[in-house]
């Protein structure tokens, strides 16, 4: 149902509101860059220190800019179920045309309750839900056999896989077979995940390079495994940077000196600065053939 190369985008705030008419132009720059789908409130867009009234108006303002163009999923979980569960009628509700659970985070659930979890938001929605392995930031691990146990849920269509295993994307598709969305979570990890058997990516690095990101997926995804090599090796000193520090630190700041948004971030996340943004800037620098800004769509 879903493949290709999705943008998970910032959220840009201007004097410590969410910049709407920044969004509005964030989305026409991903669209005319070719992007293939749009993924709101995700951990790039800060959405942990969102209000609900403000995740809903930055998955509204993404559904009416993308307009049907390209599909909008939207980050709606929680480690808390019942909040999941309204999160994700309220992105039903805003338009969105699936959804994106993260993990449980700290409260480190069991496979059973992972599963119950996840069951109990199917149970409740009609949005084609992508769960989100991610143990790096929830402290727990979606497990291959319970992916596939949720993969027999009919509107569990498929995984944002983070483990950085390819063991595990490997056990996902033996489990889940050629329907089931296998998306990597991590730029770099794209080229091995679809050589794999995957779908595509939900991408950090496409805030400011989306033409190459969706460019480098297209040939991957169409079997030119030369051309999709070719530019993942000239990608991957921005993959890296993206990550100096936390995300979405780096990307914010990418972001800004290309001019689509402001780098103002809310607590705990803070600017990027120092010597972290002088080697952003050097590497931006270095691939600017790879950034088309917004006064070049």
């Amino acid at each position: 149902m879903f493949s290709g190369a999705f943008t998970v985008p910032v959220t840009p705030f201007r004097n410590g509101g969410v910049d709407v008419e920044a969004i509005e132009g964030m989305v026409e720059f991903q669209l005319q860059n070719g992007i293939h789908g749009l993924v709101p409130c995700g951990t790039t867009g800060e959405t942990p220190a969102l209000s609900e009234s403000e995740d809903r108006l930055v998955i509204e303002t993404v559904v009416r800019m993308a307009d049907g163009r390209v599909p909008v999923i939207a980050g709606s979980g929680s480690n808390s179920t019942d909040m999941a569960i309204k999160y994700t009628k309220m992105a039903e509700e805003a338009g969105a045309d699936g959804s994106l659970q993260v993990a449980p985070y700290y409260n480190k659930p069991t496979q059973e309750g992972l599963y119950r979890h996840f069951a109990a938001i199917a149970e409740n929605t009609d949005l084609p839900l992508i769960l989100y392995n991610i143990p790096g930031r929830t402290a727990v691990t979606i497990s291959a056999e319970t992916i596939a146990r949720l993969a027999e849920i009919p509107n569990i269509v498929g995984v944002k896989e983070s483990t950085l295993s390819m063991n595990m994307v490997s056990d996902i598709k033996r489990l889940c077979g050629e329907e089931f969305a296998i998306l990597s979570g991590d730029d770099p990890m794209t080229l091995p995940l679809i050589a794999l058997g995957g779908h595509g990516v939900l991408s950090v690095a496409s805030n400011v390079a989306p033409a190459a990101v969706s460019d480098m997926v297209n040939a991957l995804l169409a079997g030119d495994f030369e051309r999709g090599r070719e530019l993942h090796y000239e990608l991957l000193p921005l993959f890296r940077v993206l990550f100096i520090e936390t995300n979405p630190i780096p990307v914010k700041s990418a972001a800004s000196i290309l001019g689509l948004c402001s780098d103002e971030m809310r607590l705990p996340m803070i600017p990027l600065g120092g010597e972290n943004l002088d080697h952003l800037r050097r590497v931006m620098e270095e691939t600017n053939h790879l950034l088309p800004t917004p006064e070049e769509v």
